[in-house]
C-alpha cells in the first residue's frame, strides 16, 4: 500500500504489525531499497538512493556506514548509474573486469567473462572458503579455476601478482592439478612426486611428467584396494589422453614396493 510519503509503502507482517518498504524507479527499472521499522527511515533511504543515482560525483569510497542503505545497495545503485545495468549482486563493472564487493575494502576482482555467472549468484563465506548456490548445490568458487577444496595455496596454486582478491584467470597459476601429485623443482628440472594416504602418507614414486604421476596415483589406488584398503579415494581424470595411451602408461608405470606390497593389518 503506497503511503503519502514519496517512495514509501506500508506493509504488514503475518501478525499484522506494520512496517515500511522503500523503492524507486530509475530508467524504467523498479528498485527495492529494503524494509524499515518506521516511515522516516524508509523515506530517507528513498531520498539517498535518488541522490546517488543523480549525482555522478559520489563514489563508493564515500559510503557512510550510518546511512539507511547497505553498502551492497550503494554498489548496485552506483553501477546502475554509471554502467546502465542493474544487478542485485554487489557488482561494479570496469572495462575488462568487475568488482564483487563485500565491504569498501573487501572485494574480489573477476574477469568480464564471469559477469553472467556472478550477477545471478550470491557469494557466501564459510570456513575460509567462498561458495555460490548452483543448481541447489554449494559450489566452491575456486573450482572454476580447477582448484580442489583441499588444495593449499603456494603448494597447489598461487596468485601470480600476490593479490588473493584478484580472481582473474591470468592471475591464478595451478601448480598441482592432480590428486596426490606435487611438483618437485630441482634446478631447472621439474619432476612430480606422488603420495597416497592410508594410515599415513605412502610414497608412490617420482615421475617425469604430470600425466605419468596422475596415472601412477590411479594405479596405486587399484593396488591398495586389491590389498583390502577400504577407503574412498578419488582417481585422477585426465583430458587429452586416449584410452589406449592411458592403458600403455598404466601398465608400464612403476609403483614403489611400499604401495605394491602393502598389506592391511
Amino acid at each position: 500500500m503506497k503511503s503519502q510519503i514519496p517512495g514509501v509503502y506500508t506493509a504488514f507482517h503475518k501478525d499484522r504489525t506494520i512496517y515500511y518498504r522503500a523503492s524507486l524507479t530509475y530508467r524504467g527499472k523498479h528498485i527495492s531499497l529494503g524494509s524499515f521499522d518506521n516511515a522516516d527511515d524508509a523515506h530517507q533511504a528513498y531520498l539517498l538512493a535518488a541522490a546517488l543515482l543523480k549525482d555522478s560525483s559520489v563514489t563508493l569510497n564515500q559510503y557512510d556506514a550510518g546511512s539507511q542503505l547497505s553498502f551492497q545497495k550503494w554498489v548496485c545503485l552506483l553501477n546502475f548509474r554509471d554502467n546502465g545495468i542493474y544487478f542485485s549482486s554487489p557488482i561494479y563493472i570496469r572495462p575488462k573486469f568487475f568488482y564483487y564487493y563485500f565491504s569498501p575494502s573487501d572485494f574480489y576482482i573477476f574477469d568480464s567473462e564471469d559477469l553472467f555467472y556472478y550477477s545471478s549468484r550470491k557469494i557466501s563465506r564459510r570456513g575460509g572458503h567462498c561458495f555460490v548456490a548452483d543448481y541447489g548445490m554449494q559450489v566452491n568458487i575456486m573450482s572454476r579455476y580447477g582448484i580442489k577444496n583441499y588444495a593449499v595455496e603456494g603448494r597447489d596454486y598461487r596468485f601470480i601478482n600476490g593479490n588473493r582478491q584478484d580472481m582473474r584467470y591470468e592471475n591464478i597459476e595451478i601448480i598441482n592439478r592432480y590428486n596426490g601429485v606435487s611438483a618437485v623443482i630441482n634446478g631447472q628440472k621439474t619432476r612430480y612426486r606422488v603420495k597416497i594416504h592410508v594410515k599415513g602418507n605412502l610414497t608412490v614414486g617420482v615421475y617425469d611428467s604430470e600425466i605419468e604421476a596422475a596415472v601412477a596415483y590411479n594405479k596405486a589406488i587399484d593396488l591398495l584396494k586389491k590389498a583390502g584398503v577400504d577407503k574412498n579415494y578419488t582417481p585422477n581424470y585426465m583430458d587429452g589422453i586416449s584410452p589406449a595411451a592411458y592403458a600403455d602408461l598404466y601398465s608400464s608405470i612403476k609403483i614403489s614396493p611400499g604401495v605394491r606390497n602393502y598389506r592391511c593389518e
